[in-house]
Parts: C-alpha cells; sequence; structure tokens
C-alpha cells in the first residue's frame, strides 16, 4: 500500500445518480468510490500516481430531499461535430431556451464524510516521481485549500469543501449498519473504446464503508 490520507469533505447537497434511474436523477445512499476519487483528484493528479479509495466513513445522518433542476433534453454528439467539421460548417447549437426541461431529483442533504485513500506509482512514473514527492505534494495542497478544478459531490452545482481530517474537530461515523445492495465502484478505462461500469456489495458498517477487500464486478 502506498502513503495514505485522510480528507474530510462536506457540503449543502450531493448527488451520486444511480446509473438504473433513466429519467429522474435518485442518488445512492453514500458517496460512491468514485466520486471520493474525484473529490482527491481535484485537489492533486498527477499521469504518474493512481489513487486509491479505501474507506469512506459517513459523518453526518443519511438524509434525502426533493428538488427540481432546469436540464437541456439534447446533447451535440461528436458525432455532428465530426460532419460539420468536414464539411467546414460550425455545429448546430442548442439553444438552452428551447430545449430546457424541468426534472425531479432526489438528494442527499447536509453530507459529510471522511475518505481513506492511499496511491501507487503507475507506469508514466519517472525517475523523480517518488512516493514522498507526491505525499508530501498532496498534503500541502490539502493544507493549504488547494485544487486544480471545485470538488463537487457527484454534480458541479453541488460543490465540496474539504480540509485534512486531523486539521478539524473529530466528527465520528454514524452508529448506523445496512447493506446498501449493489454499488457503481468506478469505471474501467483499460479499453478506450469500450469503457465499463464495475460495481461492488456495498455494506455500512457502523457508519464506515470499507473498500479494501471489496469484490468488484461487472
Amino acid at each position: 500500500m502506498g502513503y495514505g490520507i485522510k480528507v474530510a469533505v462536506w457540503g449543502d447537497y450531493a448527488l451520486f445518480t444511480r446509473p438504473e434511474m433513466k429519467v429522474e436523477r435518485v442518488s445512492y445512499d453514500v458517496m460512491t468510490p468514485s466520486a471520493a476519487r474525484g473529490i482527491i483528484e481535484a485537489v492533486y493528479w498527477k499521469p504518474a500516481i493512481k489513487w486509491v479509495i479505501d474507506k469512506i466513513a459517513v459523518c453526518e445522518p443519511i438524509r434525502f430531499t426533493n428538488i427540481r433542476r432546469n436540464e437541456v433534453k439534447e446533447k451535440i454528439t461528436g458525432s455532428r461535430v465530426r460532419t460539420a467539421m468536414t464539411n467546414g460548417e460550425l455545429p448546430e447549437p442548442i439553444v438552452a431556451a428551447k430545449a430546457i426541461q424541468q426534472r425531479a431529483a432526489m438528494v442527499l442533504k447536509d453530507v459529510c464524510y471522511s475518505i481513506e485513500a492511499h496511491f501507487e506509482l503507475t507506469g508514466k512514473a519517472g525517475e523523480t516521481d517518488t512516493k514522498e514527492k507526491h505525499y508530501n505534494i498532496a498534503l500541502r495542497r490539502l493544507q493549504k485549500g488547494q485544487c486544480y478544478h471545485q470538488p463537487c459531490f457527484g454534480c458541479r452545482e453541488f460543490p465540496a469543501k474539504f480540509a485534512l481530517a486531523d486539521a478539524l474537530p473529530h466528527k465520528a461515523p454514524i452508529a448506523e449498519s445496512r447493506d446498501l445492495g449493489y454499488m457503481l465502484y468506478d469505471m474501467d478505462f483499460l479499453d478506450k473504446e469500450d469503457i465499463q461500469p464495475t460495481f461492488f456489495r456495498a455494506r455500512l458498517q457502523n457508519g464506515v464503508l470499507d473498500l479494501t477487500n471489496c469484490e468488484v464486478v461487472r
């Protein structure tokens, strides 16, 4: 295992969308490992390292609320852009006022998590890429509150605040255990032409989602 960190993240709302819900957005009960990885990578990411999530502790009661959001019902596809470029034309734009639609979403409210993670060196690591170097850079960025882009809880309109867990007053995980069923683990990018989602059986034990020995399936 590589060098590990423990990060506290919190915010007003979160939406970790269940992929089986096709129309209305419905969040998982707990942050997904891929969402946790995305938050840490927003703080510090390099091709030389790969972040691995070990544990996610839920530090506030799991509460849901319903909201409505304005979305557009279309998107500009890659094929439309390639066709326009081939013909020397501009792709037809999407006018939000014409393509707008309202969708309901069941989101989490007043969330707070403690993320334990470590990183491993990848095949793109060079001679100067040491574990100590990247650990100290990540630690320094967390201490200063630096990030490449604003971390979010599933959607960009739900920003996530973050800090080193040791720098904040201790907040214990909730005293709750439940079987959360199958949850999205991450996306498998090994085959760029066929990116596949992976899942795992999520079990919350005394407020902690332990990912160290979970079985990941397609």
